[in-house]
């Protein structure tokens, strides 16, 4: 049994001995993250695709919505030798409005792209018109995160994130190049994962993981654009 590193005040021999079995269930849950990144990383980066047509907005959400250009998936990258991450919210197609919990994601993205932008490039794409996501970026205080939209192209469809009806789903892509400037997707995984096994995004976010350290759990709680206060 592995020496727990901390001790409460008036904890009795039920608490410790449950703590105990507890924390070896954690140990071994974060030895298990750490064999799947190793495995992720092992991955070979020798799939091209196509270098898909997106547009995108001003640079700065405060610089309203226009003009919208066009760019290519490759002009992602702004450097040799860095890696592309790539959001797959739900807005566009079948996906009328915005979603509930690709916003939640998105919210915490937003904070924590100036960190990311100091090792990878990341982007938040939908299928949808990017200006109206713009609008809705600013709505929720959104200042950081680079949005785009595939609309017109087949990349969603392509890695399996958009069906033939235009319903979509959650994901995550990542691509890097290969040495002659070719883009190569490199992994992609989402909130459904195989049928029965959901969940597949939660790392991604820490809302969850609250959740998971208090006594009831996460239940059946799903997120909302909006709250009663």
């Amino acid at each position: 049994m592995t020496a727990m590193l901390y001790k409460f005040a008036n904890e009795n021999p039920e608490y410790r001995k449950a703590s105990e079995e507890l924390l070896e269930a954690e140990i071994a849950l974060k030895d298990q993250l750490e064999r799947v990144a190793t495995l992720r990383r092992r991955l070979p980066r020798n799939t091209s695709v196509t270098d898909y047509l997106l547009q995108e907005g001003p640079a700065a959400l405060s610089d309203g919505d226009a003009p919208i250009r066009e760019v290519r998936l490759s002009n992602l990258f702004s450097a040799p030798g860095r890696t592309l991450v790539l959001v797959h919210f739900m807005f566009g197609g079948r996906q009328v409005e915005p979603c509930p919990m690709c916003t939640l994601w998105a919210d915490g993205y937003d904070g924590v792209v100036p960190h990311l932008r100091q090792r990878i490039d990341f982007g938040v794409a939908v299928a949808g018109d990017v200006a109206e996501l713009r609008r809705y970026a600013r709505s929720r205080g959104w200042r950081n995160v680079r949005l785009l939209s595939s609309a017109g192209s087949t990349l969603k469809r392509d890695l399996g994130f958009e069906s033939e009806d235009g319903s979509q789903l959650p994901g995550v892509s990542v691509f890097t190049r290969d040495g002659d400037g070719r883009v190569c997707h490199f992994y992609s995984s989402g909130a459904f994962m195989a049928p029965g096994h959901f969940r597949g995004m939660d790392l991604l976010s820490p809302v969850w993981n609250f959740h998971d350290l208090t006594p009831e759990g996460r239940g059946d709680w799903l997120p909302k654009r909006t709250y009663e206060r």
